[in-house]
């Protein structure tokens, strides 16, 4: 009885996913519903035009599935925004023009290099990229408040040359505090990503112990995803999140909807 509220379609630039097929995976694992966050990932380096979400065409195919599938199962429209400081005015803009539900700011670039690449670790020690990762987050969060949840906070380590293996949260604990703290001031939430399992972490993203983190200094607003680019990554070892949750110290999820917090006792 969870909602996956990050998962992408088509209309993502790293995935060929029809909405219809993804909509008809969660049906089939009994999820309570959705929401469809594609990327918007603007001045992306590699490929500028990768991440430009078709915004009038996936609007209405979102809205159009929810119709569809009004008796089956709610479908909420969210998107998922690279943020970078330069953008703040722009995407302020871009979400003064559409009927969002729900949306996730991340950090896919680090001061325009996505770690995503060997090339942001080359000739530098792993711990120090992390670092900057931890660095820019801070620098988005303050640039732009127009999102409603953070997402993947360690999203780096999925692609560091070693992933998690010599990684633990203490060793940046004052960033990632200063990071949280300003999120729950700002009425801001996090997600549990369970994407870490899918690549390997046998964490999700962030770590249980950044989530107990931001439970600890008064943080209550958390949403749960697979970071799904495919059917068969839906609900992604959901099983395992109502527990790591309750551990934490949550009794309760979230969902959005108008970009309002509907929060769901944990099954």
């Amino acid at each position: 009885m969870l909602w996956d509220t990050h998962m992408h379609s088509q209309y993502s630039g790293d995935s060929d996913a029809a909405q219809e097929s993804m909509i008809e995976a969660a049906i089939q694992k009994d999820l309570s519903g959705i929401c469809f966050t594609d990327h918007l990932d603007i001045d992306y380096p590699v490929e500028p035009t990768l991440f430009l979400l078709d915004l009038p065409n996936y609007t209405a195919s979102v809205l159009s599935h929810r119709e569809r599938y009004r008796d089956r199962l709610p479908i909420r429209l969210g998107i998922e925004l690279g943020l970078q400081p330069h953008l703040a005015a722009l995407h302020d803009e871009i979400l003064s023009q559409y009927p969002f539900d729900f949306v996730i700011g991340s950090s896919h670039l680090v001061h325009g290099v996505d770690p995503y690449y060997p090339v942001f670790y080359e000739g530098r020690a792993e711990k120090a990229c992390y670092r900057e990762y931890f660095a820019s987050i801070l620098e988005n969060v303050r640039a732009f408040d127009g999102f409603d949840v953070y997402g993947h906070i360690d999203y780096v380590v999925r692609y560091g040359p070693t992933k998690n293996q010599h990684y633990h949260w203490s060793q940046y604990q004052d960033i990632i505090d200063e990071i949280l703290t300003y999120l729950i001031e700002h009425g801001k939430g996090i997600e549990i990503n369970t994407a870490g399992f899918h690549y390997g972490l046998n964490h999700p993203n962030p770590t249980e112990e950044i989530i107990a983190r931001y439970r600890a200094l008064g943080g209550e607003i958390i949403t749960i995803g697979a970071d799904a680019h495919k059917p068969e990554h839906v609900a992604y070892d959901f099983q395992k999140v109502p527990a790591l949750l309750k551990h934490a110290g949550f009794q309760y999820y979230t969902v959005f909807r108008e970009r309002k917090p509907e929060f769901i006792r944990l099954p």
